[in-house]
Parts: C-alpha cells; structure tokens; sequence
C-alpha cells in the first residue's frame, strides 16, 4: 500500500488578538500534518484555541483584532497565509470546507437551503442555475435527508436540528473538497443524530478520499472518528499521537487527566476525576509550561521555561519536562489519576 501524500501541513502557527487589553495569544506556535483520507482529532477544553485553528486556516479570522503573526499553512505546498483575499476566496469552500458549529447562525434564514447550496456550487463549479440546483438536491440526498426536492424550498427554521447540520454537511461537500474542517459538528444534537452525523462523515469521506480535521472537546468522537489526535492546551499542542497511542497510553499529565475524567461503564464511582485549577489568561501566558500550575508532577524547572513538543519512541509528540533528559522529579504515576 502506497503511503498517503501529505496534504496539508501548519508549521509554528501563530495567531494573536491585538485588543485594548493586551494580546491575546490564541494559538501561539503550534505544528501538524493531515493526509489524504485520514482524520486528525483536534481536542481540549472550550477556550485552548481548537476554533481559532481552523478559522486560521481558512483565513477567516477577524482582522483587527485578530492577525496572523506567524507560521505556515501549506496546502499541498502553497503557504495560504501569503495568498491574495482572491486567491483565498477560490480555495474557501472549493477545496477546504468548514462545517461550522451551530447552523442556524452559518444559514441564511430566508433563504430555501437548495438556493443556499447552489449558490456555494454556481460560485465555484461554473454551473448554471438548473445544474447547480439539480446538484444541491443530489447533495441533499448523499447526506441523508428524505425528500431532498421538498426540503430543497424550505427556509432552515423548519428544519430539525439534525437536519440543518446535514444541510451544512452538504453544503460543504458540494464542491467535493480535498479538506473538510469540521468544528464540533455534533454539538446540541442528542446522542442518536450525533452517531449519525460522525457516521455520515466516515461515509463521505471514503466515498471522496477527503482529509478530515475534526475539533471537538468529546474524547468519545475522537475515538470514534480520528487516526491521530493533536491535543491543545493554552494555545500550544501538549501531545500529538495516533488516537490508539493516545487512548492505549497517554503521555502529557494533561491528557491523562481528561481521560481520567471521563466516567466508565464498569466503575461505580460517585465523583469523576477533575482537573485542578484553571486555565491561564491567554492575555498573560506563564513563562514556563502552560499547565505546570495544574500538573501535580511539576518541580521548579517546569515554572520557568516552556518544554518543547518532544518526539517519543512511539512516535507521539509531548511536550513535557518529564520526557525530556533533563528531567530529575518523580514519573509519571498512574494513582495520581485515579
């Protein structure tokens, strides 16, 4: 089997908020690759800069107060962040597309979603209007919705919720992508939609033999859905492994302590595992390791100068004093967790 081509990279992104208070590191020097259909989970807690990830891809952050101040995303081998507002706007939705997280504010609500779908395929596609509308209601069909040419005319408030997120699905996989960003497509859906929407995507992605980045803070749909896992915290990747690495043994204390905290079917505990603390103000970032104030491992050294994403011998990245050959505390133990 021929080894899959890299079709996405970001080396040392950075993007920063520039505001009355001060500037915001949002994403602050992170680094990964996507292939050609393989899933990358993007994971951690709201705020760690998973969103603002994907939106600097697709160079859709505000500017002011955003900017991107650093950093490379190359998509098979042109660095978008130096492309031209008219270049971008070929490559947006053509061949990366986003599923956005909530429909109903990324929807037109007057518009029927069959026009909102052939306008996306007329703009990219050269398509005439007949086409681009007869496509829009095969799209409607390929993800799913029963009597595609009647909800092709309906506006999306009378749509269900699930319906709407199918919608955006096919929005954005009608111009067949080589990228498909997908932030949090699941959220507010109850578990039966969610499992059918992740579903829908595996499908799809087979079928078009699509790169996936999948955000999320749900670990469940990362060991559902994704091949590796970039995990995020404070604006930096902490770890960087193949899902089952991840799962099978995490490294960063950081995700030991997410995967700790998630309940299990076969133990009856009364409270779950927490993190301590809180994370740091993206306004004031600590000049050590970003979670060094929460980590119980810590020692002197982890307080003063930020580790570097280190590769393992499996292959996974952590960036972690503890896995680095300057590290004199206490391992890593598994009761700490527990």
């Amino acid at each position: 089997m021929e080894p899959r081509e890299t079709i996405l990279e970001v080396k040392n992104l950075k993007t920063y908020f520039h505001t009355k208070r001060g500037v915001s590191k949002a994403v602050d020097g992170i680094d990964f690759s996507l292939k050609k259909g393989e899933t990358l989970g993007i994971v951690g807690e709201s705020g760690c800069g998973k969103s603002i990830t994907s939106l600097s891809i697709l160079r859709l952050i505000p500017t002011p107060p955003g900017k991107i101040e650093g950093g490379e995303v190359l998509f098979k081998g042109r660095d978008l962040v130096t492309l031209s507002d008219n270049e971008m706007r070929k490559i947006r939705g053509n061949e990366i597309s986003m599923i956005f997280q909530e429909p109903m504010t990324s929807l037109n609500p007057v518009i029927p979603v069959g026009e909102q779908i052939a306008e996306a395929i007329r703009l990219h596609q050269k398509m005439n209007k007949k086409e681009a509308r007869a496509k829009a209601i095969d799209m409607l069909k390929l993800v799913g919705i029963p009597s595609p040419e009647k909800r092709a005319k309906q506006e999306p408030f009378q749509l269900s919720g699930g319906m709407r997120q199918r919608v955006m699905i096919a929005m954005a996989l009608s111009c067949n992508p080589e990228v498909l960003i997908a932030d949090e497509p699941t959220t507010a859906l109850d578990v039966t939609i969610q499992a059918q929407i992740l579903e829908l995507i595996k499908d799809l992605q087979t079928k078009l033999g699509m790169g996936v980045i999948m955000i999320t803070h749900d670990l469940g749909v990362v060991a559902e859905t994704c091949n590796k896992v970039a995990v995020m915290y404070a604006g930096n990747i902490v770890e960087y492994a193949p899902t089952q690495n991840l799962f099978d043994e995490p490294k960063h204390p950081y995700t030991r302590g997410l995967l700790a905290s998630l309940p299990k079917i076969d133990e009856d505990k009364e409270e779950l595992y927490t993190i301590e603390g809180s994370v740091p103000s993206s306004y004031s970032m600590p000049e050590g390791c970003r979670f060094a104030s929460r980590c119980p491992f810590a020692e002197a050294m982890c307080h003063q100068k930020q580790p570097e994403l280190l590769e393992h011998q499996d292959g996974s990245k952590v960036r972690c004093w503890m896995y680095s050959n300057e590290w004199t505390g206490e391992k890593l133990q598994e009761e700490v967790f527990s």
